[in-house]
């Protein structure tokens, strides 16, 4: 259980669509989708509809002595780290007046830019070529250190943001990076809050990031059947819709700052939202291979409402991961049936990838922020490009328009390969504001 009360005082995004927490929710009120079509030359029309952050390429305002390291950063990590600073700005804490130590720092990337090594490609073409199919390594070698990077490894590690982060803002206490893709930016907030909770730092700040855009990972997931076709242009990504066929990749950033809640009430904080509580299983799938669980999701949103003392009937609404896959949406819908029991029809459903493409670690950071602001305004949003469900789940609320919010309470649901699963429920604050 938690033992101090922890509460949202920070936020940040930087996502395909758009830069900060404002503009994310004016163009997500509008309708728009950050999902547009690349010429990508030798791609199939399918990898060409992607969620790419546009007009971003470097980092500003860092302090002289650590600019220097920015060289070091892959792309997820710099739209991490503009997400974090987002958020520490968001909330008005003063760093200088808490220790480094009561600093925590957890970050979540599901960062995916060199895999597959296409990086060292050019190398390869100059060893390989008039060779007759054999490696001049010789030439390989000089190659490698004229046309690739040397940083080529530092910007392949999970926690690639991490130092760089920690030593523009000093957060030196309890800290880990997370590698677990689409479940880790809730599991990054879950270890913040929790040592909010128990004492352990004063303030937290989790941040998931990630790239699925680059050649290699898309290449890999069409061959894993979980992209959408695209054969409907920017509109194809269609979550918990009866003719959904998978997800589109994105990039982003997403970052929370918690705060234990006594000490931002009194320093004044605007506070955002509370966290309540959180849950997280794995629900190994009856198939071999990449196969979803029945219910992949419902052990973790109970044991989420159980750790909040809450109820069914006090949520306003539900965000599923919703990745689009046929399989997947099906053991969510089936999840939500099931805790939902006689309220199915009562409590609202919105997946909410569509708007930015599926950002991997940002992603479940993304909703929970998007979530908070819905609360604020008292609407759950509509369910991008979704038009009719499938039969068994007709009486669910499930909405392409916005839908009123009940209740003050959402849960904001995450789940991964071989059914590892997370949930957290964040009570709203109406009339919250952005500084």
């Amino acid at each position: 259980m938690l033992m101090r009360r922890v509460v949202i005082t920070g936020m940040g995004l930087l996502t395909p669509l758009g830069r900060g927490v404002r503009e994310n929710w004016t163009n997500l009120l509008a309708g728009r989708t950050g999902v547009i079509r690349c010429e990508r030359k030798g791609r199939p029309e399918s990898l060409r509809y992607l969620g790419s952050v546009e007009g971003f390429d470097q980092l500003e305002d860092i302090p002289p002595k650590l600019s220097g390291q920015t060289r070091f950063l892959n792309r997820g990590s710099k739209l991490g780290f503009e997400a974090a600073r987002e958020a520490v700005l968001q909330s008005g804490v003063r760093l200088e007046e808490i220790p480094p130590e009561r600093r925590a720092l957890f970050i979540a990337s599901g960062d995916l830019t060199k895999t597959g090594f296409e990086f060292i490609y050019p190398a390869l073409r100059d060893a390989l070529k008039g060779n007759d199919g054999a490696v001049n390594y010789p030439v390989l070698n000089k190659s490698t250190l004229n046309k690739v990077n040397p940083f080529f490894l530092l910007e392949s590690l999970s926690n690639n943001l991490f130092s760089f982060l920690s030593a523009v803002f000093e957060f030196m206490g309890p800290n880990t990076s997370l590698a677990s893709h689409s479940p880790g930016g809730a599991q990054a907030m879950e270890l913040a809050a929790r040592r909010i909770a128990s004492g352990e730092a004063d303030i937290a700040l989790a941040v998931g990031c990630g790239n699925w855009i680059t050649e290699i990972p898309m290449y890999e997931m069409k061959g894993l059947g979980i992209l959408s076709r695209c054969r409907r242009g920017e509109r194809s990504f269609r979550p918990l819709d009866r003719d959904r066929d998978g997800f589109i990749p994105g990039e982003g950033g997403a970052a929370v700052l918690l705060e234990d809640a006594e000490s931002a009430e009194r320093r004044g904080a605007s506070i955002l939202g509370e966290v309540k509580g959180f849950g997280g299983c794995i629900e190994p799938p009856a198939g071999k291979g990449l196969s979803v669980p029945e219910k992949v999701a419902v052990r973790a949103m109970e044991a989420a409402l159980e750790e909040a003392g809450t109820d069914v009937g006090e949520l306003g609404f539900i965000c599923p991961h919703g990745s689009g896959t046929r399989r997947g949406d099906r053991s969510e819908l089936e999840s939500i049936s099931d805790l939902l029991g006689e309220r199915r029809s009562l409590v609202p459903v919105c997946a909410l990838k569509p708007y930015t493409g599926h950002m991997g670690a940002a992603s479940d950071l993304c909703e929970v922020i998007i979530g908070v602001r819905a609360i604020a305004e008292g609407m759950v949003p509509g369910t991008l490009n979704f038009a009719r469900a499938e039969r068994d789940f007709e009486d669910l609320r499930i909405s392409s328009a916005t839908q009123p919010a009940s209740g003050r309470n959402f849960l904001s649901v995450s789940y991964g390969i071989i059914g590892q699963s997370s949930s957290v429920l964040v009570e709203g604050r109406p009339a919250a504001h952005e500084k």
